[in-house]
């Protein structure tokens, strides 16, 4: 981990004690543009022709309950993480909503399928190793774009590996020789999620003029805002493959 943050800090922006340095503008560092264009270009190839199809006829097939219910077990698998991001960032009392949460999601809500919580006035936030390196000062580093994934970036990527290792579904499955319980939960994850943008992800494509450069703004403004825990008017969903909100029919 000490060498995961210290490649952060020397690639892009040092480390700081205001959590919103390297965050005041949405000028992005993009060094490797060819590079993260080409990526791209083999990402929305796949994503047109493969997963967006498959994804519409998920969308077509399983009604809206089932769909949310998929969600809503994802969500819950990944508690520990969120609650052990947010106890990083010194946010005590979203840790203690996400354990609740985890708590009566996993007995109440039938191993998290049903989000009682919810109803309960605890409400879902996401929160990953990314967003606490910016919390703790960290800046973005240059923009990265990771086949199959999409649009990333340095500390972000650093993040998702630290997520990664830390998972104790991983720890477990892997332990256990379950390996596939580890990867078809992400997999499943992934491609609920991309099914919930299938919409957000047509209109970009049809408004923009440089699709790469809107989904390049709209990915870093999305990071910004869930790093200072805000939702500004006009953030756009991009597949990320995190979306939060959006159900793409």
């Amino acid at each position: 981990m000490l060498c995961a943050l210290l490649i952060v800090g020397m690639a892009g922006c040092a480390k700081s004690t205001n959590p919103d340095a390297g965050m005041k503008t949405t000028e992005v560092n993009d060094p490797i543009e060819p590079v993260n264009r080409a990526v791209f270009a083999f990402n929305d190839v796949l994503d047109r022709f493969l997963i967006e199809p498959a994804a519409k006829i998920y969308n077509t097939v399983f009604p809206g309950f089932v769909r949310t219910g998929v969600q809503n077990f994802m969500r819950n698998l990944k508690s520990p993480l969120i609650i052990a991001n947010s106890l990083l960032q010194g946010n005590v009392g979203e840790a203690g909503v996400a354990t609740a949460r985890f708590i009566i999601n996993t007995t109440a809500g039938i191993a998290g399928l049903v989000d009682v919580a919810s109803a309960q006035g605890l409400a879902y936030t996401s929160e990953d190793f990314g967003q606490t390196l910016g919390a703790w000062g960290f800046g973005n580093g240059f923009y990265l774009v990771i086949p199959v994934l999409g649009p990333s970036n340095l500390r972000d990527a650093v993040g998702m590996g630290v997520d990664a290792y830390a998972d104790p579904l991983r720890i477990w499955s892997f332990k256990t020789g379950r390996d596939w319980i580890y990867y078809t939960r992400n997999a499943v994850e992934g491609f609920d999620n991309r099914a919930r943008l299938v919409k957000a992800v047509d209109d970009l494509r049809r408004n923009s003029l440089d699709y790469y450069a809107a989904v390049r703004s709209a990915y870093t403004q999305k990071r910004m805002s869930e790093i200072r825990n805000e939702n500004p008017d006009g953030a756009q969903d991009i597949p990320d493959y995190d979306d939060k909100k959006n159900d793409g029919n």
